[in-house]
């Protein structure tokens, strides 16, 4: 299946089609990788995807235009409002306040995620302007594999919808899922507008864009395949990184 998310034109449903059904993928870099996951239609407040397995964390990447810290100070642990998300991509660095208060069992899976280096290497696999900016699918992996699987992938960890009371304002962070109310496991989406009204009470905030924002704007306006809203060029949206710490 493939995850989605509701779009704010239409009501939350299948991320994957903002209005309708629009399929999310986003390409990274080179390599196939082939990542065992389990088929799931995920709506996004964006799309989410299926569940994969996860490679080694990198800890800093040259030539990127961001630099992240070697190792995390934070762990899945975590209860202190004040973790945060240093997300490098392609096109510069994006610093996450996340809200372990709001969203606990959110915050501890993604930054869980995070330390593993679940999130290293993958494609915005959905850029839609105007709306949301989507990854965490291990289908996507160096922006290889099957472009038509991309969406459908996540973690073998399902976590429960949780009602954070937080809004999809511009620059919130929040999972995608296979519906309105339902958990997710890794893809999560930015966004790009103030969505509150589409998306509050059906998909879990947990965190804030603090720094980076003209990046994730960049990011939005990556050229994309109009039917599948996948970045043209893989590498032109690529998530490098996420690296979690106690200070932004």
């Amino acid at each position: 299946m493939n995850w989605t998310m509701a779009s704010p034109r239409k009501a939350p449903g299948k991320l994957r089609n903002p209005p309708k059904g629009r399929q999310y993928a986003t390409i990274a870099i080179a390599a196939v990788i082939v990542v065992a996951a389990a088929s799931g239609i995920y709506l996004y407040a964006p799309h989410l995807g299926l569940f994969g397995s996860s490679t080694t964390s990198t800890s800093s990447t040259s030539g990127t235009g961001c630099t992240t810290p070697a190792t995390s100070t934070t762990t899945a642990s975590t209860t202190v409002n004040g973790t945060y998300a240093l997300i490098c991509t392609n096109l510069g660095l994006i610093i996450a306040q996340l809200d372990p208060t709001a969203a606990p069992k959110t915050v501890a899976n993604f930054v869980s995620l995070a330390d593993s280096g679940f999130y290293n290497d993958l494609v915005w696999h959905r850029i839609v302007p105007g709306f949301v900016i989507q990854t965490g699918d291990p289908n996507t992996k160096n922006g290889g594999g099957n472009r038509s699987t991309w969406g459908t992938g996540g973690s073998s960890t399902q976590i429960p919808y949780e009602d954070t009371g937080l809004s999809n304002v511009a620059g919130s962070l929040a999972m995608a899922s296979t519906g309105a109310g339902v958990g997710g496991t890794s893809q999560f989406y930015i966004n790009l507008v103030d969505n509150s009204a589409s998306l509050d009470g059906s998909y879990a905030v947990f965190g804030n864009v603090i720094n980076g924002m003209s990046v994730v704007t960049a990011l939005g306006n990556v050229p994309t395949n109009s039917t599948t809203q996948q970045p043209v060029t893989p590498s032109a949206a690529m998530v490098f990184s996420i690296t979690i710490q106690n200070t932004p």
